[in-house]
């Protein structure tokens, strides 16, 4: 595996969190082995010609609402190592059947000018998340703690610990305001009756209006990649095509961390667990899986909006009741004829990742954990119902179910991309059945995937917290 017999630190796993708790332990002087099963690095951040050549897909994440607000890639410096964000015009729109869009723009002002009756209201909420968007992240992408900032999370608590349902209703009287809020809160893939909804709607909506939802020009590989070179620039050592399955594979280190799932922490720790704990890791619970569809076309999507046009995200839904039934027979096991859709067209903002005029799209939809069923159907039917003429320009297409994806990266489990059911309090308190996240029962073993707080995106937060956490405890 390698000529040296110990190091000071193996990570296993080499996606973004993975990656984020590599560097955080070399930073700090330590020598550290990075290990992952894949020929590359990435994990949900890698890209890939998927349709045909000179199409470049993102097989997972492909726009990161978190990527300039995350305070662990702030501290990177990305571009001195070969990472350009690209920003598209607008963050986000969702398209209506009137042959409009609500545009959520980088200002708060012209997004409220086109919400109606809720402009006042709009602006009024989101001014000051967005005017405290970095102290918010700074708290909210952190493990539970005495609040650095009380002030900012106390007025980001009052109408983030509402359902999605109560605070969409309660808030927002118009078709426009209400919709632009479901597709934000069915972000977490949980019913509209829970507030989680709430409090990642409002986070994401409040750093789109400060820092935007950039994507990685050539395709978000190139964020993985440029992680790989700050390590290695620290002296970190990678290996890849190097499958995990047993501690016993393991060069001698004072720390491991594994960006792994729950359950895969029961298979590799070789019995060391107590019976009745592997158990419960056995039984941690996963969300719904994804379906997922990359599409290289021959121009862009025709949208009768063209406001869809300018955004890096559309959110392919309809109104707000139209999602949230549609998130809600997800979580009650059906799938759904008109799904909530959540789509990108990387090539407007960054034409490198397709042939001249040609164009890539990429997309999902939640259903249920483990689903076999094909939804291509049902996705494009939904994007031709907002933009007709959108199948004509198809010419080729790559599809992905939840088998597909677990087979892609062995952390989805069931399709579920989220690290399991995004559940605020128990992913804060008792993520592995005990009362501190990242630690386990053996010492010297730590977890650093999402299924730690603070739970999903590409943020790297979890790996460096729970990297911290091994730094402080065993060196």
């Amino acid at each position: 595996m390698t000529n040296r017999s110990e190091y000071d630190a193996v990570v296993v796993g080499a996606g973004p969190n993975g990656l984020a708790a590599a560097i955080t332990l070399a930073r700090a002087g330590r020598s550290v082995l990075l290990l992952e099963a894949k020929e590359t690095v990435g994990g949900g951040i890698r890209s890939a010609e998927l349709t045909l050549p000179g199409f470049v897909h993102d097989v997972c994440a492909a726009v990161h609402p978190l990527g300039l607000a995350s305070p662990f890639f702030r501290s990177l410096h990305f571009s001195g190592y070969g990472l350009e964000w690209v920003h598209a015009p607008a963050p986000l729109a969702h398209p209506l059947d009137d042959g409009t869009a609500v545009l959520m723009q980088r200002s708060v002002e012209r997004t409220a000018a086109a919400l109606g009756p809720d402009a006042s209201n709009y602006r009024a909420l989101i001014e000051p998340l967005a005017r405290d968007s970095e102290k918010l992240v700074d708290d909210l992408l952190a493990p539970l703690h005495i609040p650095r900032h009380p002030a900012a999370l106390l007025r980001f608590g009052r109408s983030a610990m509402r359902s999605v349902d109560r605070f969409v209703l309660g808030r927002f009287k118009g078709t426009r305001a209400r919709a632009l809020f479901g597709g934000l809160g069915a972000h977490v893939i949980l019913p509209m009756r829970q507030p989680t909804g709430t409090a990642v709607g409002l986070l994401l909506c409040a750093v789109g209006h400060s820092t935007g939802w950039p994507l990685a020009r050539g395709g978000s590989q190139r964020i993985a990649d440029a992680m790989v070179r700050c390590f290695t620039d620290l002296g970190g050592e990678v290996r890849t095509g190097i499958e995990v399955h047993s501690m016993g594979q393991l060069p001698r280190a004072r720390v491991v961390l594994l960006n792994a799932m729950p359950r895969q922490l029961a298979e590799i720790t070789d019995d060391r667990l107590h019976r009745d704990y592997r158990q419960h890791l056995l039984a941690y619970q996963h969300g719904p899986g994804v379906f997922k569809m990359d599409w290289a076309l021959g121009g862009p999507i025709p949208w009768r909006a063209e406001e869809c046009l300018q955004a890096a995200t559309v959110h392919v839904g309809g109104t707000y009741d139209e999602v949230r039934e549609a998130e809600n027979e997800v979580w009650q096991g059906r799938h759904p004829d008109r799904p909530f859709v959540l789509l990108s067209q990387p090539t407007l903002f960054d034409p490198t990742r397709a042939p001249r005029g040609r164009h890539t799209a990429w997309a999902y939809c939640h259903v249920p954990n483990g689903s076999t069923q094909d939804m291509s159907a049902q996705i494009e039917s939904q994007i031709e119902r907002f933009a007709p003429g959108f199948r004509d320009r198809i010419l080729a297409r790559s599809t992905m179910n939840t088998a597909d994806m677990e087979a892609y990266d062995r952390n989805f489990v069931g399709g579920d991309v989220a690290g399991g059911v995004q559940n605020l309090l128990g992913r804060s308190l008792r993520p592995l059945g005990r009362w501190q996240p990242y630690a386990t029962p053996i010492s010297g073993l730590y977890v650093c995937s999402s299924s730690q707080p603070p739970g999903a995106g590409v943020h790297g937060m979890c790996g460096f917290h729970a990297a911290t956490r091994a730094l402080r405890e065993a060196f």
